[in-house]
């Protein structure tokens, strides 16, 4: 779950299930919190929830410094950063770190070359797919999953525009395509229309429908 600001959405989430939370510490986003701020919400978190700080183009020196700043923290790539800019900002991979990958919302997607992206950015934890919008981020928006490649050598981690109605069709047509598959959700666990204020009834549902996805798969 990523885009929190506030405590009591922390500790909402934590009480839901999630595995992850994440803040982003890139200024032109609604759901900005500085670095100090996600370490003060960090702190909230307890033992095996990980923190996820989002950059975007951001520099090494920055993004080493705000990871150093959140225990356990791991670093998120969202801009146009190269293999060798992740590499460098995950301190030569003292630090683990996802990339996001901008798949486009229309039939372009096949065009995408998402396993030579997965190639490129082997050193990376895992791969997220986020639908390309305009500016950095998904915007809420799915795309087309059932264009993705069938077998992408990697940990992926499926996100945009996600919600407890479509999670469980997103998990069912995309897990079998990876090495593992996790989620991640924004504005699909919101106060609609508040940016960066989650709701805890929707993190509930949205974690419930995560696991009945799971038990779907590994029961049959």
């Amino acid at each position: 779950m990523c885009g929190f600001t506030r405590e009591e959405d922390v500790d909402a989430a934590v009480a839901a299930g999630a595995d992850a939370l994440g803040f982003v510490l890139y200024p032109k986003s609604p759901r900005y919190v500085t670095p100090e701020r996600a370490a003060e919400l960090a702190r909230r978190l307890p033992p095996f929830v990980l923190p996820v700080l989002l950059f975007v183009n951001e520099t090494a020196s920055n993004v080493i410094a705000a990871c150093a700043s959140v225990a356990g923290a791991s670093a998120q790539f969202h801009g146009d950063e190269s293999p060798e800019d992740c590499w460098a900002a995950s301190g030569l991979g003292q630090r683990p770190f996802l990339r996001a990958a901008r798949i486009p919302r229309d039939e372009t997607a096949v065009s995408f070359d998402l396993l030579k992206f997965a190639h490129d950015f082997s050193q990376a934890q895992a791969i997220l797919l986020d639908a390309q919008v305009d500016g950095f981020g998904g915007g809420g928006h799915t795309f087309n999953w059932s264009l993705l490649p069938k077998n992408v050598n990697a940990h992926l981690v499926l996100s945009g525009g996600l919600t407890a109605a479509n999670v469980i069709d997103g998990i069912t047509q995309v897990r079998p395509r990876c090495k593992t598959l996790a989620v991640d959700v924004s504005s699909g666990i919101e106060v609609p229309g508040h940016k960066g204020i989650k709701d805890a009834g929707r993190m509930r549902e949205f974690v419930a429908a995560v696991r009945q996805a799971d038990q779907a798969l590994y029961t049959k």
